[in-house]
Formats: C-alpha cells, structure tokens, sequence
C-alpha cells in the first residue's frame, strides 16, 4: 500500500486567522452564558381573575411562565427563573383608561404566590414591570410583565407547591396630548376567580430522595409572612416545653432576592469631583452597579460599581391634575472613570461549547448627557408621593481584551457596537435619537421610608434595550464584525441597574450614631449598591 502523502501545513498566518474566526463563533457573546441545566421543567398556566376597575369587576385572563427545577434537595435554595405574567384585561378596562384621555400605559404586578410544603406556608410577592404599551383601538389589552423573584428552599423531603393568589397591577398612564392633563395613575385590585384551575397551582417541585418522606416545609433564608406551626428557631410553647418540634411544623419562610454583598471600597473606583470637575451647589454623585442580559446567549455581565456624577435640576411645576399637585425634574449626569465618562473596564468569563474558557473585557462608554426626568405627584386626599423616572442615555459597548482558552486576541482598538444602546422611548417625539432608558418608580407614604427609586436615595432602575451591530473588530486584515454581530446583537435585552444613596456635596450628611451616612470624609458615596438580577 502507498502511504498518503502528508498534507503541507498551513501558513502560520492562515492558521491564526482561522483560530481566531473559529473562537469568535464559539465566543457567541461578550458575557457569561448559563448553560440550560438538566432537570429544567418549563410551566406556563392560564387562570381566570376578577379585576375591580372604575366601571366594575371584570373578568381578565392571566398567563404566568416560569422555569423550575425538576428536583432539589433538602435545604437547597434555588429561584425560579425566567419569570413572565401575562395580563389581558376586556375591552372594558381600555375604556376606562381612554376615559381618563390616556394613550398608553406602563404596568407594574405583584403577583401574591403561596408556597407550600405539606402543612407549612409561605407567601411570595412576585413583582414584574412592562414595557409602554399603547391602548387598543377596540378588543382587549395585554400587558407583559418580567421581573425578578424570590429563593425558596424545602427544609426536608416533600412536595413543594407554588400557587397563584391576589394580584395588584400599578398601571402609569401616558397622555393622549402632551400637552393636556396628565391622566395620572390607577392601581387594580384582581382576586383568582372561584373556578380555577387546581385553585392556582403554578407548580410542583419534589425535595429530596425518590421516595419522598411525608414531613418538612419550605425555609430559606429570611423571614416571610407565614401561617401554621410556630418557626423551628422560635422559644418553645411554654417555659418548661422542652418537646422537640417536628419538622412538619416548620414555618415555611421566603427570601427576597439578596445576591451578593456590596464590593469593598478598596474595588471601586474613585467617585468625587475635582479641580477638572468642580462641584455646584447642587452636586451629587453616586454608585450604580448591575447586571446587562444578552438575550441570544441566555446570559448576564455583572457591571461593577461605576461613579456617576449628577447635576440635579430644580422642580418646575408639571401639568395642572384635579388629584395631584404635580412638578417636574431635570437632571443631568456623567459617568465619571479617570477623567472619561464611561464605567470602568469589566470582564466577563464563561465556557464557550462548555469547554474553552473565554475572557472579555469590555467598557461602556457614554456619547452624550445622560438625561434624568422626574415627575413627582402629590396625591391631595392623603399626600402620599409618586415619582417616575425615567433615565436616557447614549452609550455604546467597547471590546477592549478577548482571550480563548487563555490566548490573547487582537479585536483592535476600535472594536465597539455602531450605535449606542437603544430602548422604545415612551415619548419619542420629544426623544428621537439612539439612547438606552431605564425606568423607575418611587412611593413615600407619609411617616413611612420611601420605597422603589428616587434620585436622592437610590434603587432599581431597569429597561430593555437593543445590541446595534458591531464595527471595527479585528486586526491585519480580518473582518470580524459580522460574526461578533450575528452573535450577540438583537432585541430584548434585559438591563438592570441599582443606584445607591447620592451624596450632596453642598450639604454633606456623615455617618453618626443619629444618621446613616451619606458621604465620606473626603465626600465621595458613602454606600457602594449590590447588584441585582
């Protein structure tokens, strides 16, 4: 037999080049992917509601979807994910939105979930926000709600129920006219209708072996509003009661979501202003952090704290509204990274085919003022305030560093989306042009802490946005702009971002056993936020 002639070896060019496309196709996004883990079970129920709104109880239909797992094991935490209530509400509802002169409308849920496990409950809030929709001209409106849920865990063997109960939708309504009355906003109460299917079951998750043992109860680690036996870490009934508890008497408890501590002051950044950037008398600065979703990847980059510089406006007074005193807010802002508006350099590693290590370091970087508009309404029948604001900023993402499997890859100097970010702005007449939004909504009731976001104290902001399409990727001649786009640009990308507390250079609160602090010594923020998923 004749041996086969060896094949020439590539040039040592070709071969990188080809290296060097292939590990971008296995890269398929700039952030960490999460495997779908074996043992998923997808749930998707429809219920009946009744809906109390202005013209009466309504009957509405309400989907809720979620991933559970098959299986866990006493004691172990885990979050239902991928979270999504569905609220369609009749005709009737849309007409008594149009009745207020509204054109769209934000919802934000609370959706009550019981949780069960033998004997034992819990109660769950599981809370969602949509995106603007506009009203119908006839027929229903839908109304699509993601957000975040609480860890449960089962304490020993047993079935773990999850049920739909009460839901509350907040409902923000958007003027037909801009420049007519604001038609405010209305919150609708919704009870499970009588016939039910399984009165509401979403799921059941078995805890421990196979062959399930007939005592526990669902536990994690924090407290809940529960009902039944007294909690396993209580005194006993009576002094002298030494009986042990059994388990089956546990109180179930649920934990809001609580992902990690705040980073060491030692991590961040520095976050106060300069002879290049001198304070005003209404100077604040503050840290964000969050984390970005890629929808493609099914997958999220933890961005770590960045500065961001803030000049806050003064409240104007807004339309006139028979309900609410009324005034508007316009603020400005600036990341602020050594003397750059951009967040600091963050990485992002995962496994790409579950077996090559991949590393990316990215910033975003802001292409104009980030714009901050707040309106606060004054309820007159108790002087409750709601704040809504929405925050509008030009940012494109920058690829500075990639490695595969530990080498290096040249994607340029130039590596960055077209475009900045971009969302469905919910006025864009007044806002034409490529910008991320993010959006929140604060609540103070008097004599009680305030709740939600405002910019002074902080919280959750979070919208969707658009990944543009990439430009400039890739050194000597290739091209690597369409499959870095192909893998990671697209729609419905989740973003979720916290603020802390600002701190107010002109009237600087410090810690003291009076006050919680406000700022440092050297009036940089005093409280780094965790981030949220």
């Amino acid at each position: 037999m004749k041996a086969k002639p060896a094949a020439a070896p590539r040039p040592s060019r070709a071969r990188a080049r080809t290296t060097s496309i292939a590990a971008f196709v296995v890269l398929a996004a700039l952030v960490p992917t999460t495997a779908t883990a074996s043992g998923t079970q997808e749930v998707e129920a429809e219920l009946p509601y009744v809906c109390t709104l202005p013209s009466g109880q309504l009957p509405a239909t309400v989907r809720v979807s979620a991933d559970f797992p098959e299986r866990a094991g006493a004691g172990e935490a885990f979050t239902p994910s991928d979270v999504t209530t569905t609220v369609e509400l009749p005709a009737e509802a849309v007409a008594d939105l149009t009745a207020r002169d509204a054109a769209e409308v934000r919802a934000a849920t609370r959706l009550t979930v019981g949780v069960a496990q033998n004997a034992a409950t819990a109660t769950a809030t599981w809370r969602g926000e949509s995106e603007p929709v506009a009203l119908p001209g006839s027929g229903p409106l839908t109304l699509v709600a993601r957000g975040d849920v609480p860890s449960v865990a089962g304490r020993s063997d047993g079935d773990l129920t999850f049920s739909a109960g009460a839901l509350a939708i907040d409902l923000a309504l958007g003027a037909a006219d801009p420049a007519g009355a604001d038609p405010g906003s209305l919150t609708v109460d919704c009870a499970l209708a009588e016939d039910a299917p399984g009165q509401g079951l979403l799921a059941t998750v078995p805890v421990g072996a196979d062959e399930q043992a007939p005592s526990g109860s669902p536990s994690s680690s924090g407290p809940a509003e529960s009902s039944g036996a007294p909690d396993d870490d209580a005194a006993p009934d009576a002094p002298g009661d030494g009986r042990p508890e059994r388990q089956s008497e546990r109180s179930p408890k649920v934990l809001e979501n609580t992902p990690g501590a705040a980073a060491d002051r030692d991590d961040v950044p520095p976050c106060r202003y300069d002879e290049q950037h001198p304070p005003t008398d209404v100077s604040l600065n503050a840290y964000v952090t969050g984390y970005a979703n890629v929808k493609k990847m099914k997958g999220a980059a933890y961005l770590p704290p960045s500065c961001v510089l803030i000049e806050q406006g003064l409240p104007v007074p807004g339309p006139p509204d028979p309900e609410y005193l009324i005034f508007d807010t316009l603020s400005y802002a600036n990341f602020h990274y050594r003397e750059r508006k951009q967040t600091p350099p963050f990485e992002a590693t995962f496994l790409s085919f579950d077996f090559a290590p991949v590393k990316a370091t990215m910033v975003l970087e802001q292409t104009g003022p980030m714009r901050i508009d707040s309106r606060m309404k004054i309820r007159l029948s108790d002087f409750t305030t709601i704040t809504d604001t929405y925050v509008r900023a030009p940012l494109v993402l920058h690829v500075l560093d990639l490695e595969v499997n530990g080498t290096p890859l040249d994607v340029g100097s130039g590596c960055r989306t077209e475009t900045s970010l971009t969302s469905e702005d919910p006025d864009p007449a007044n806002f034409p042009g490529d910008h991320l939004v993010l959006y929140g909504r604060g609540e103070q009731v008097i004599g009680l802490p305030a709740t939600g976001y405002l910019l002074l104290s902080g919280g959750a902001l979070s919208g969707e946005a658009t990944i543009p399409a990439f430009t400039g990727c890739g050194s000597d001649g290739e091209d690597l702009d369409r499959l870095l786009t192909a893998s990671v640009s697209g729609p419905g990308n989740y973003i979720k971002q916290v603020q802390g507390q600002t701190c107010a250079i002109a009237a600087p609160v410090f810690p003291s056993p009076e006050n919680e602090g406000q700022c440092t010594e050297d009036l940089q923020p005093y409280e780094i936020p965790v981030a949220e998923r």
